[in-house]
This record gives structure tokens, C-alpha cells and sequence, in this order.
């Protein structure tokens, strides 16, 4: 592996032979799952609208076939949405738990938002990348977790709304369903799957550099290029992602997160998101590398300290 310096941000280039296989079963199933949630019957998963109420019932039946346990009484966490029009005023998160081995103790959630934009004059805004991709990649690493447990518990949440205002992450973080001052880290995956700008992005570090040995071990393994930034004021508007997506909840809280993404493609917010515009191999190695800081998170969070909000 090579370390370079590239406008003053750390590039990882891989060194090759880690990634896997387009064609393998582990890639195959992620992209079959990335197909479904993005598919056409999802009808761009818009909150509040059948089409997301849709995508919302195939993601508890994945985590109910896999075992995973709930938080509350159900997966399901009510979050009130803005008067639209076509759109019911009620939707919900998805929030599932993985059980550490040591109960009680600190937590780290790894979030997604399941919501996209629906459909606008009869085209359908499928949002595979945006954000299926951060979804399924969740799916998969439940997976992981339940076959090979943590040490602390991790919640899964798969966020209602964040494209109209984040009104899931933030009814979260206001409930109480998991205490906050058991949360050490939010692990956010947004638009984690196309390849077109060459790299994953990781922000955060900026505002909480002792991170910085978590990402540090995690890059190590990391099969794709992986860069870190955008998450300082200094930047032109936009190209900061400090409040871009539903970490900001968190760390509007004093809570510490690490925001993987792609910066924006030719079908960001277009019809043309779909699932056969994502190379496989790259997605498969993002998702592997969300997986590793999550591991490594893990082996630190009786460490890991939170800032003032």
C-alpha cells in the first residue's frame, strides 16, 4: 500500500489482489439486495409514501430472516414528517440491535437513510447509491455481527426523511430509545457505492482527530482508495459535509462520527441512480471498509471520549 498527499488530504491507494471478485457469493448478494431496495416497486422510496413504507417492510423482514433484535417493541420508531402533499405525516426509522458481549456499556450505531425522492413527473428517482448503497451495506454487515459478535452493542439505524430534513436521525437522537450518553461514535453511510470520482470519502476527523487510530488500522485493509476531508469550514459551500447528512444529529450532540461517502456523480439526485451504474467491486470495498472501522471502533469505545455540543 501507498501513502500520497493529494491537496493536502491523505490518499490510501491500494495495493492490489485484496479486492474481491465482481462474481463472488458475497458480492453477488450485495448487489441483489442493492437491486431490490432501489427497484422500480420501491418507487424512489420517498417518505411517507407506499413506496417507502415498502422499502421500509423489506428492510425488517432482511433483519427478522437474520435475527437481529430490536430496540423497542418493534424495529419500528414513529418519526412525524412535514405536511406534503400525497404524503402521510407519519413514517418511521428502522432501528435494529446487534448484542456485544459486554452488555450495558457503550454503543455504536452505524447509520443510513432509507428515504429517497420518489417519483416526479412519472420518473421514478430510484437512489441506489443515494441511499440504498449505505442500506444494504448495513444488511450486510448485521450479517457479519450476528455470525462473529461484538464486544459492545451496535445499533443499526436506517433512517426515515433525511432527503426533507432529517427528521428521522433527529427524532432519534431527541427520543431516548438508546441514551445518548452511551453512544460514543455514529458510523454514517451515505452514497457509498459509485465509483466515478475514484475514491470513498471519509469526514470527521477534522472535528474529532482522536478517531484518527481507529481510521488509521482500518485503512490498512482498505481494498479502494479512500480519502479524508470535507469537514472544515474553510471550504467552498457545499464541499463542507459537517451538516450534509444525518450524522449531523449526532454531532450536534458532542457525539464523535465518521461519514463515509462518494463526492457527488453525474446521476446525484437523477433518475439515472440505479443499481447498474454501481461497480461492484468498488462497493463491495467500501462496505468491507465501513466494517473494519466498525471493528476497530469496537476494540476502543471504553476509550473513546465525547466533545461538548
Amino acid at each position: 500500500m501507498v501513502g500520497l498527499v493529494l491537496a493536502g488530504l491523505l490518499v490510501h491507494a491500494p495495493s492490489g489482489g485484496a479486492q474481491a471478485a465482481p462474481d463472488d457469493a458475497g458480492t453477488k448478494r450485495l448487489m441483489n439486495r442493492l437491486s431490490a431496495l432501489s427497484a422500480d416497486s420501491m418507487e424512489g422510496r420517498r417518505a411517507g409514501t407506499p413506496g417507502g413504507a415498502r422499502a421500509r417492510r423489506w428492510i425488517i423482514a432482511e433483519l427478522t430472516a437474520m435475527g437481529a433484535t430490536t430496540v423497542g417493541a418493534s424495529f419500528e420508531q414513529e418519526v412525524k414528517l412535514p405536511v406534503r402533499a400525497g404524503s402521510d405525516t407519519i413514517g418511521a426509522n428502522v432501528i435494529a440491535r446487534i448484542p456485544g458481549r459486554r452488555p450495558g456499556g457503550p454503543v455504536i450505531v452505524m447509520s443510513a437513510h432509507y428515504d429517497h425522492l420518489g417519483v416526479r413527473n412519472g420518473a421514478i428517482y430510484n437512489g441506489a447509491d443515494d441511499d440504498a448503497s449505505g442500506c444494504v451495506a448495513l444488511l450486510t454487515i448485521a450479517e457479519r455481527l450476528l455470525k462473529d459478535p461484538p464486544q459492545h452493542d451496535v445499533i443499526l439505524a436506517f433512517f426515515e426523511n433525511e432527503e426533507g430534513g432529517m427528521h428521522g436521525s433527529r427524532t432519534f437522537v431527541a427520543s431516548g430509545l438508546v441514551p445518548l450518553e452511551r453512544i460514543v461514535l455514529d458510523i454514517s453511510l451515505d452514497m457509498i457505492a459509485r465509483q466515478d470520482g475514484k475514491a470513498l470519502w471519509v469526514s470527521g476527523l477534522s472535528h474529532y482527530p482522536t478517531l484518527k487510530p481507529i481510521t488509521d488500522v482500518a485503512l490498512k485493509g482498505a481494498a479502494i482508495p479512500i480519502r479524508f476531508g470535507h469537514d472544515t469550514k474553510d471550504l467552498k459551500p457545499g464541499d463542507d459535509w459537517t451538516g450534509s447528512s444525518d450524522h449531523a444529529a449526532f454531532h450536534g450532540k458532542g457525539i464523535p462520527f465518521l461519514y463515509l461517502g462518494v463526492e457527488d456523480h453525474a446521476d446525484y439526485h437523477k433518475p439515472g441512480d440505479d443499481a447498474d451504474k454501481v461497480d461492484p467491486t468498488f462497493y463491495r470495498g467500501a462496505v468491507d471498509f465501513a466494517y473494519g472501522l466498525m471493528r476497530e471502533a469496537d476494540k476502543r469505545a471504553e476509550t473513546m471520549t465525547r466533545k461538548a455540543p
